[in-house]
């Protein structure tokens, strides 16, 4: 069992931890708390219950083991970024409350490196920083009213435009015309992480159950999660399984599952590197609608990842979806034409996996006490380093522990619900073939998408 949980990700496979599955409930348990995945979010709520709250009894219901879905899989990058922009943030909430959610989100990254130091969590932490791309005229200027922004709201010096001579200092991909490179940012082994955050949360006192899928739950005086085998009965149930909670009818159209794909090249010699540079290690991505994100990892290979796989109807999640060819395929494509001198490297493994996407872009972080349900979810791909944030803020939330995080106001909104099939799957395709035909029209003519086009006009955020 522990060699097929291997198998779904190089992060899974090397992160030197036994993925045995704990035991399963099996019968009912009484606590406090009981939490649905074992996942960043789960496992960061459980961390901060006990730090607030020692006593608390917890149970965390995982459907396989601790790091199975999005937080084992994920591109290595733990950064400040939230799935809505700074202006379409203020343009739902305001001014004041953007620039207190980005402040908050720019101390995250020296939290988790904190909290990985205390717990003795060995995660490959290098702050490198994080580069976006530009590989065509047109997303200079996207990059370059990024820095705008980041100026407005009073965060210009988290960043910093660069020219193409100052990007090949730092890297050297072929047709790099300039770059947004952002110092609030790192590089984790995230599978070392989140099997580190179970372990630690084990030790405060929680107890963990692995391969004990919730099949469902109940809210209200005698909030529940219920599995084949037994249920867990609590004060408060927290919803934290991400894209998977698509399962439940009444989150179907909360969340929609989207695949992100990433293939992974052999070990580099000396001399390939050398070419390369790329010394500091920090987070690559493009600046494109059809997001591709690079990571060189510690044992001095490349990580090239992106979107592109096809959503399937009635936000199905399979682990055959993990593997599609032509997506793979064209990411290693990607990997030559970034750097032509690997144009003969082998790739030695790919995977992937759903991330969570909201229909507006916001997550969702809530709590209602009378029903006696907590969740967080929706992360769009972003979850590294918000899910931090969020387990603070559920943390905070269900032991009335007033606070700057929990008052944010996106805190209990209710968002849009997804559209019912078959209209949902006829506009997430169309979305995503506009998106690919956008990027490709950009390239060619160097000129932006204008912003009228339907894909974008679905997609405002």
């Amino acid at each position: 069992m522990s060699t097929r949980y291997a198998t779904y990700s190089y992060w899974l496979e090397t992160c030197g931890d036994d993925l045995t599955p704990r035991p399963a409930l099996d019968g009912t348990v009484d606590v406090d708390v009981a939490i649905l995945g074992a996942g960043f979010t789960g496992l960061w709520t459980a961390y901060y219950l006990l730090e607030r709250e020692p006593s608390l009894r917890i149970a965390i219901l995982e459907r396989e083991i601790a790091g199975f879905g999005a937080s084992g899989r994920n591109g290595g990058g733990l950064g400040n970024r939230f799935p809505v922009g700074l202006r379409r943030f203020a343009e739902l909430f305001g001014r004041p409350a953007t620039v207190d959610l980005q402040r908050v989100l720019n101390g995250v990254v020296d939290e988790v490196a904190g909290v990985a130091e205390r717990e003795g969590i060995a995660m490959d932490y290098v702050r490198g920083g994080y580069l976006r791309l530009a590989r065509s005229p047109y997303q200079l200027d996207i990059l370059a009213s990024e820095q705008r922004t980041l100026e407005e709201y009073g965060f210009g010096d988290d960043a910093v435009l660069l020219d193409a001579r100052q990007v090949a200092e730092r890297v050297s991909v072929v047709g790099a015309l300039g770059g947004l490179y952002s110092h609030s940012s790192a590089k984790i082994q995230p599978a070392t992480l989140v099997r580190g955050l179970a372990r630690a949360v084990e030790r405060r006192g929680a107890t963990l159950y692995e391969q004990s899928p919730v099949t469902a739950y109940t809210t209200g005086a005698y909030p529940v999660l219920h599995t084949a085998r037994g249920h867990a009965r609590a004060r408060t149930i927290v919803l934290a399984g991400e894209s998977y909670l698509s399962r439940f009818p009444r989150l179907r159209r909360k969340v929609l599952p989207v695949y992100s794909l990433i293939t992974l090249t052999e070990p580099l010699s000396s001399a390939e590197w050398q070419e390369i540079g790329w010394e500091a290690r920090e987070g690559l991505s493009s600046a494109t609608h059809m997001v591709k994100y690079l990571t060189r990892t510690a044992d001095g290979r490349v990580l090239f990842g992106g979107r592109g796989a096809p959503y399937h109807v009635g936000s199905t999640i399979k682990d055959d979806y993990d593997r599609h060819e032509p997506t793979h395929r064209m990411l290693q494509d990607d990997v030559r034409a970034w750097f032509p001198g690997l144009r003969n490297v082998r790739f030695t493994h790919t995977w992937g996996g759903p991330l969570g996407w909201p229909r507006d872009y916001v997550p969702t972080v809530s709590y209602d006490p009378a029903e006696g349900l907590a969740a967080a979810y929706g992360y769009t791909g972003t979850g590294v380093g918000p899910s931090n944030l969020f387990g603070r803020m559920l943390a905070d939330l269900i032991t009335r522990s007033d606070s700057e995080i929990s008052r944010l106001p996106f805190v209990n909104r209710r968002g849009r619900n997804w559209e019912p099939e078959p209209f949902r799957f006829l506009g997430v395709r169309y979305v995503q073939h506009g998106f690919e035909q956008l990027d490709r029209r950009a390239e060619a003519t160097g000129i932006a998408p204008g912003g009228r086009s339907l894909a974008e006009r679905l997609t405002r955020h």
